[in-house]
């Protein structure tokens, strides 16, 4: 009686099944955080295979600071958010936040921010260069929220959407991404 894999066509059909989907996987693997360059600013690399980077335009938050940010405590007197940006179809643009008219931080690809703000309603604007959104994000004291960029880049549309976060997936996101900016 022979098995399954005894057969050579059966085996190579098997082998090229296995391989491709390892290939595929490979594609959507995180890419590893990258420290920060000697000017303090980061990049990210746009691709597999083209080496263009988006770097941030200043110096980010150092990694002890970006390693504070991903232990999730609680400011007892401030309201505590994180905007999240780490969606697979979202790899170019700069999306620039500005918070309540006035605070204004950039975003790159697979990135984070973190705000520690004053208790109350506020209004977060994400603008890119072919469009802008709104949401608004009320808290106590004491309280995290999380708020999910979602952008979507193709080569006949760019979008984007700012959206409330489950916790647990964007608490596993910010594991893996890099602080950018954290406005106090």
């Amino acid at each position: 009686m022979t098995t399954f894999l005894q057969h050579p066509a059966r085996r190579r059909l098997m082998l090229a099944i296995l391989g491709s989907s390892a290939l595929g996987a490979t594609g959507c693997m995180t890419k590893p955080i990258q420290p920060a360059r000697a000017d303090g600013t980061w990049c990210y690399r746009v691709g597999n295979f083209r080496r263009k980077a988006q770097c941030s335009s200043g110096p980010v938050p150092s990694a002890e600071v970006d390693a504070i940010a991903k232990r999730f405590e609680t400011s007892p007197d401030r309201l505590t958010v994180y905007i999240v940006r780490k969606r697979w179809a979202d790899a170019v643009n700069k999306v620039h936040l500005q918070i309540d008219g006035n605070t204004r931080v950039e975003t790159l690809p697979e990135s984070f921010v973190r705000l520690r703000i004053a208790p109350g309603r506020h209004r977060i604007k994400a603008d890119w260069p072919d469009g802008s959104t709104e949401l608004e994000v009320q808290g106590a004291a004491g309280d995290i929220r999380f708020v999910e960029l979602v952008g979507s880049v193709w080569a006949w549309s760019t979008s984007y959407r700012l959206e409330a976060g489950q916790p647990e997936e964007a608490m596993q996101r910010v594991r893996s991404i890099r602080l950018v900016a954290d406005v106090s």
